[in-house]
């Protein structure tokens, strides 16, 4: 099989989209696990207007799926947007400062995914 690698500031600024086609956000950031080398996940910007009032949600990047069929590259997240408001969230002035675990396996388990370390300790 051949990988398929995609450069982080190609993703960064990447529009979302939910099944049905409708814009909900855009990635803002890709954070990485210094100690694994692993994405830790995806920073999506949601809600506001001209950047007041938005919001940045940690998704694992795995939630995501990447269309690049269209002329513009874009990826889609099948989530509903309840379930987008009520992930956990933080403002753009107040990044989590050093995410631990916690932090990150809440996220993984907000969206159903197995947190990217225990999938790579079992191997």
């Amino acid at each position: 099989m051949v990988p398929r690698l995609l450069s982080a500031r190609t993703i960064e600024g990447t529009t979302v989209e939910n099944a049905e086609g409708k814009d909900i956000g855009e990635i803002k950031d890709i954070m990485i696990d210094l100690e694994t080398g692993y994405v830790a996940y995806a920073v999506l910007s949601f809600g506001g207007f001209l950047g007041f009032g938005e919001k940045l949600f940690a998704i694992p990047l795995e939630a995501f799926q990447f269309n690049t069929i269209e002329d513009e590259e874009k990826l889609i997240l099948d989530i509903d947007k309840e379930r987008l408001e009520n992930a956990p969230g933080f403002d753009k002035d107040h990044w989590p400062q050093n995410p631990d675990r916690t932090f990150i396996s809440s996220v993984y388990t907000h969206y159903g995914y197995e947190p990217y370390w225990s999938k790579h300790e079992q191997v």
